[in-house]
């Protein structure tokens, strides 16, 4: 948690000034308990009205000047706490914007989420309230103790005393609740990632009608998280009523002793006074510091959490060098023996991949579930890193190019059409944001898009909610293929992009797509062999190897793996028309 106070060094001059405040605003409360001293020792048993006057407005003047450096103080933690909070969120946004599938997946959306947001307000809580009022503890406690003991040395075991058992519960709650708190944000993860399962899967669980079991995970979830919320919190708040016991105790101890040395004329009832005000503000000021010792351990472990994503090493850097790529025509993508293996896996997924993919022309990927397919279209935009081997874009490894200048030769197409709240033109101009209203419309022309965005109330305006939630799997996809359309990209990667379309659609989206895809390199991993007939070059994986390369007819005759997907969708016949 200590690495998060480099985001407080923009605030190091607000945090002096709240020094100097806080420092006066403890002088004039410890400032009250003399007055009241000299009002009752010289005012009151001498019935000097005068002095009465004069010490009670002396008092007000220093009672407002304390206020108004109370509310300062309070302003400017607010402002620290809530602009370090700021920077730290958009780090981690950032951060986690440079992360790879691999870390993703190291950490979970769910939990990313958590972080970013539950944790960072733990951490900012603690903050806003160490400089609003525990900044101000330990100089009140060590003046009041300084105080208490010149007004009367005979009566300070009494603080002493409060002050130890004070310290011993605050100790005993800390060792408590600092394992309970890390359990609480693993909690909280878990309880989010079941709440998102839930909402995006609503469609399927209705389906499925298992709403009482997902019901029934989510109970458990809430119920393990209420349970230690509640354990903690009956230890906390049983700190308060044993600090008023202890407050109220040591109020007795002094007025009870104190009214034997009045007594006896060895102290004066004013400072007697004095004294039970020192003794309270000693014990508030621990109070103050048991305040913080409650949210320190939620907050350490949530500052811990994220640190942990600002210090997780980033498997996908740019090189320190990079190369760009000086031929000005689109040439060629080449798959060098690639060797892919997950993190953490035991065996690659891919072996020895090697082909080239030319530019004005259609490479199609092919093959069973779990052969791999859109494990290689991920290297390309280095999703993913290749384990060996290399994927050289014009003769330069895409390892020694800059993310950025990479990602822009690319249009990607997911299977799952992704979109984002806002509008249809929104959506297609995502690719492309400076893209003209002639280039959007070209672009959902091309994609086929147009055929039911002209039939929406607001054409090209109309909302999209987030997730794509009010349009269909196949409008999702055309969208998205008009986005990367848009852009005009060097490489188009349709990750089985049109598995959503009717074949009627789809044969008119792959003929317009001719037009604009003539002098870039189009990869297209399928699933249906009438949308990869006619690709000049055919991939097929099984088992993460390639087995076959070829055009249709080639690959029937060569490819047994091949011929037994082709005849499992189309008839004899149908395959014969084939290129």
């Amino acid at each position: 948690m200590l690495k998060l106070f480099k985001y407080l060094k923009p605030y190091i001059l607000l945090i002096l000034v709240m020094l100097v405040l806080t420092y006066i605003q403890v002088m004039t409360s410890l400032a009250l308990p003399d007055y009241m001293a000299k009002i009752v020792n010289e005012g009151v048993v001498l019935e000097n009205e005068k002095l009465i006057l004069e010490t009670g407005v002396s008092m007000l003047l220093v009672t407002g000047l304390g206020a108004l450096c109370t509310i300062v103080i309070s302003y400017l933690s607010a402002r620290i706490g809530n602009g370090f909070s700021r920077k730290l969120r958009t780090d981690i946004f950032s951060k986690v914007s440079e992360f790879s599938l691999g870390e993703m997946n190291k950490f979970s959306i769910a939990s990313l989420i958590t972080r970013t947001t539950n944790d960072i307000q733990q951490v900012q809580m603690v903050i806003i309230i160490l400089f609003r009022m525990v900044m101000s503890a330990p100089i009140m406690g060590i003046g009041a103790v300084i105080k208490a003991y010149n007004t009367a040395p005979s009566m300070t075991w009494i603080m002493g005393v409060a002050v130890g058992v004070l310290l011993t519960i605050i100790i005993t709650v800390f060792l408590i609740a600092t394992p309970k708190f890390k359990l609480v944000q693993k909690l909280v993860d878990k309880l989010n990632l079941v709440t998102r399962q839930n909402l995006t899967g609503l469609r399927v669980i209705r389906a499925f009608n298992t709403e009482r079991y997902e019901e029934k995970r989510f109970d458990e979830a809430n119920r393990d998280l209420t349970d230690i919320t509640l354990f903690i919190s009956r230890v906390m708040t049983m700190m308060q009523p044993v600090m008023m016991l202890i407050l109220n105790l040591t109020m007795v101890s002094v007025i009870w002793i104190g009214a034997h040395l009045v007594n006896t004329n060895d102290l004066q009832i004013g400072d007697m006074m004095a004294f039970m005000q020192y003794a309270m503000q000693t014990i508030a000021s621990f109070l103050m510091v048991s305040m913080i010792f409650i949210l320190i351990p939620r907050a350490s472990v949530s500052g811990q959490r994220v640190v942990e994503v600002l210090d997780e090493e980033l498997s996908i850097r740019d090189p320190k060098k990079s190369k760009k790529i000086i031929k000005k025509k689109r040439g060629i993508l080449t798959f060098d023996n690639v060797t892919f293996k997950y993190p953490d896996a035991d065996v690659p997924i891919l072996h020895n991949i090697s082909f080239s993919a030319k530019a004005g022309e259609t490479t199609a990927i092919i093959g069973g579930t779990g052969s791999g397919k859109s494990t290689v279209i991920n290297l390309v935009p280095r999703l993913f890193d290749v384990t060996s081997g290399q994927i050289l874009i014009d003769g330069v490894d895409i390892r020694d190019m800059r993310q950025r200048e990479l990602r822009e030769k690319i249009g990607y197409i997911p299977q799952k059409g992704i979109l984002f709240s806002g509008s249809v033109e929104s959506n297609i101009k995502y690719g492309k944001p400076s893209a003209t209203k002639q280039e959007v419309k070209n672009a959902a022309e091309i994609s086929q898009a147009n055929e039911f965005i002209e039939k929406l109330e607001k054409g090209y305006r109309a909302p999209i909610a987030q997730g794509g939630t009010n349009v269909s799997g196949g409008q999702k996809q055309r969208l998205s293929i008009a986005r990367a359309v848009v852009r005009k990209p060097d490489i188009y990667i349709f990750d089985d992009s049109f598995s959503a379309l009717d074949f009627r659609t789809d044969a008119k989206l792959r003929k317009e797509l001719k037009s604009v895809t003539r002098d870039s390199i189009v990869i297209v991993v399928a699933q249906r062999i009438g949308t990869i007939l006619d690709a000049e070059q055919i991939v097929v994986l099984d088992e993460g190897k390639i087995v076959g390369i070829g055009k249709h007819k080639e690959l029937m005759e060569t490819c047994k793996v091949y011929r037994e997907i082709a005849l499992s969708q189309l008839s004899a016949k149908e395959l014969n028309n084939g290129k």
